[in-house]
């Protein structure tokens, strides 16, 4: 794995690039509160069967891409935006790997980016249009999404975060990843407004309008321990978008 530095109009990304410079191309998205190298092992897999492979550090973690408010900030990836991210690599389509907030990035690339997104996968995070009607429909799921609201404040959150040694930051890791990787992810954000800046990705990361159906082959795995998404299923009829049909490419 190398790192490379990607240069975009919205700024300058770190990244790891792995797998040999002809594999076909796989864009990895990291959620909070992590960065790219929480795909290491997945990077390692990929190229060893021949994938080129990237997992940039999204805005708000790569210190040459922190929006210092949320304010401003493009509200879903228009059909330039996320396209920016793989033009320094020359991708014109790649398969899209996206987990938690970075599922929901993913979900709008793909709706944006129909032309160049060839396979979609997402993990943990449902399809939009699934989610805002359990949150409507299902109080359990309103109660694991109560986070999304608080997380609004700021700068309460952040203040709460990083007090006692970043006790709650850390607690994010507790029994989920190796230490050395927790303490990494917690030494980021702890930097001078990472952390705000981060969550100022989160909190202005809303799609104008809805998005409907996705139109490329999508996978979405959950886990039943998933604390954030609970099982509600909501109608095929009501949940618009939750369908999935025989992409017409």
């Amino acid at each position: 794995m190398t790192e490379l530095k990607i240069s975009t109009a919205a700024g300058v990304f770190d990244a790891i690039v792995s797998g040999p410079p002809e594999g076909r191309p796989v864009l990895l998205l990291h959620g909070f509160p992590q960065t790219g190298l929480v795909w290491r092992q997945q990077i390692a897999a990929l190229a060893a069967h021949g994938y080129r492979v990237v997992a940039h550090d999204q805005r708000g973690y790569s210190p040459g891409a922190r929006p210092p408010a949320a304010r401003g900030l493009p509200h879903r990836p228009s059909r330039r935006r996320r396209g920016r991210v793989t033009e320094e690599p020359g991708w014109a389509a790649f398969d899209l790997v996206g987990h938690d907030w970075g599922g929901a990035v993913a979900w709008w690339t793909a709706d944006a980016h129909p032309d160049r997104v060839r396979t979609l996968t997402v993990v943990s995070t449902p399809h939009p249009g699934a989610l805002a009607t359990t949150l409507r429909t299902d109080q359990d799921q309103r109660e694991r999404s109560r986070y999304m609201i608080d997380w609004r404040e700021t700068p309460a959150t952040e203040e709460r975060m990083l007090a006692n040694d970043a006790q709650e930051l850390r607690a994010f890791h507790a029994g989920k990843v190796p230490q050395d990787s927790a303490e990494a992810y917690v030494r980021h954000l702890s930097q001078p407004g990472a952390l705000t800046a981060a969550l100022n990705w989160f909190r202005a990361g809303r799609p104008d309008n809805a998005i409907g159906v996705i139109d490329v082959p999508t996978v979405y795995v959950w886990s039943t321990e998933d604390s954030a998404f609970g099982p509600a299923r909501p109608s095929r009829a009501s949940a618009t978008g939750s369908r999935r049909r025989r992409p017409k490419r």
